[in-house]
């Protein structure tokens, strides 16, 4: 079965020392996790090798993924990291298309399957984020919004390789600003989302797959949402980059 998910995204936040507080207050506090959770650190590229020494090899509730990775395997690219770099490294997870990279950096549907493609074919697993902007949400058009960016970027693979990946529901209008999907938005997004699943490849398959909500997700919210049936756990900006906060998200998976 799937997994439950807390996935901490750092984004371009703090200090390597900081970092390194972070990461060892998280470990230092007494989970009570069982087999089905685990908690996924995004952090910047700097860092990955530290929280992935600081994490372990084994540890089988805290694993670790880059935030982004290039679309070729190597090349005069200035700047990038490739995937064969993250999986020397022992990085396990990838965030691709997030709405900030969408958004910012101009990344396509048709990029973001390039990027789904390398991920896997190097043992990465993609965390790939899929939400609508504000004016679709208020059109009505949001499940044909976010059908056609998975049908873009990941309905091109086959059943085996769909097992491996994560999706992570992000209403743009929610990150960042403040506000939060209610619980019914968020549920009937991610029960759409599994029924597009099993219709394009079946039942067994779609329930395997994790879909995390991403949006705002607080301490105080974590357990309502993550009560929902049809969601998985959380894809966590701000919030993850306190100790305490995140600890009481990585509670809110228990059900």
């Amino acid at each position: 079965m799937r997994k439950f998910i807390a996935a901490a995204n750092w984004k371009m936040n703090c200090t390597k020392e900081q970092a390194k507080t972070l990461v060892e207050d998280l470990l230092a506090i007494s989970h009570t996790l069982d087999k089905r959770h685990l908690v996924v650190l995004g952090v910047p590229f700097p860092y990955l090798i530290m929280v992935k020494d600081l994490v372990g090899q084994n540890n089988e509730f805290f694993s670790v993924a880059a935030q982004n990775l290039h679309h070729k395997v190597s090349g005069a690219f200035t700047g990038e990291v490739s995937a064969p770099m993250l999986a020397s490294i022992g990085v396990e997870y990838v965030i691709i298309g997030h709405s900030e990279r969408r958004e910012q950096f101009g990344e396509d549907g048709a990029l973001l399957k390039q990027k789904v493609d390398i991920a896997l074919e190097y043992g990465l697993k993609p965390i790939f984020c899929c939400g609508e902007p504000l004016e679709v949400r208020e059109a009505g058009n949001e499940q044909e919004y976010v059908r056609r960016q998975l049908h873009e970027s990941l309905f091109h693979l086959t059943a085996e390789q769909m097992k491996h990946v994560v999706i992570a529901y992000e209403p743009i209008w929610a990150i960042g600003t403040g506000k939060t999907a209610t619980v019914q938005q968020a549920q009937d997004m991610h029960f759409h989302l599994r029924a597009m699943l099993i219709k394009q490849y079946d039942e067994n398959v779609a329930n395997t797959i994790s879909i995390l909500y991403g949006g705002s997700v607080k301490a105080d919210n974590a357990e309502s949402l993550f009560n929902c049936p049809s969601v998985d756990g959380g894809l966590v900006g701000g919030a993850s980059l306190i100790a305490a906060d995140f600890e009481k998200i990585i509670e809110g998976l228990k059900r």
